[in-house]
């Protein structure tokens, strides 16, 4: 069984290495760097999420996806679309319909920010601000009844904005299970890893 980590936007794979330090034996453990699984194409949600099928795929047998924010979107994605190539998934902070003024604040604060920033994450302002627009109007709200394995859905106690959307995900989806991590904002896998790991070696191994 592979385990795939997924990160969130403003994120690279090495976001998830603290959490992994906390859940013993990693050798199934994957963490791909999503832009990087774009090979120079624009970076726009179908090209990415099309890449993230593409690199799911190639792995033999069924997986396990843990998605954090946009991680957790393309988990969920796929989990719609291709049902049975998962075994067990885990969305923190997920939203299944993108809340428009979220990422409309979003747009404005990436516009700001210096381009430094975003060549650290390997891409650039104008690509970060592409995707941002290119996801406004996603929305699985009739798809998410398709997904049909054991998921756990997790939410900061401080993540105020995606708090609402993850409580109603967990009553879309049939074998789904809500739980609010404490002391942990949107970034779980920064803010609290160890309680993060405690909750997800509790669902998949528990």
């Amino acid at each position: 069984m592979r385990y795939i980590f997924v990160h969130g936007l403003g994120q690279d794979s090495s976001s998830w290495q603290e959490t992994i330090s906390y859940m013993g034996e990693t050798a199934e453990i994957l963490c791909p760097d999503l832009f990087e699984l774009l090979e120079g194409k624009e970076l726009t949600y179908k090209n990415l999420y099309v890449a993230f099928s593409e690199y799911v795929a190639a792995i033999s047998g069924t997986v396990v996806i843990i998605g954090l924010s946009l991680g957790a979107v393309l988990a969920l994605n796929f989990a719609i679309d291709h049902s049975e190539k998962v075994q067990s998934l885990v969305l923190i902070s997920p939203q299944y319909r993108m809340p428009k003024f979220l990422l409309t604040v979003q747009y404005n604060i990436f516009r700001f920010m210096p381009e430094s920033s975003f060549r650290k994450l390997g891409s650039s302002k104008d690509a970060f601000i592409l995707l941002t627009k290119s996801m406004v109007d996603l929305d699985f709200s009739k798809d998410v009844k398709r997904v049909s394995c054991n998921t756990l859905i997790l939410c900061g106690n401080r993540d105020k904005v995606n708090k609402r959307a993850s409580k109603r995900l967990a009553k879309y989806i049939r074998k789904a299970e809500f739980h609010e991590i404490e002391d942990a904002g949107h970034e779980m896998n920064e803010d609290n890893p160890e309680k993060l790991a405690t909750a997800v070696v509790g669902f998949l191994w528990g």
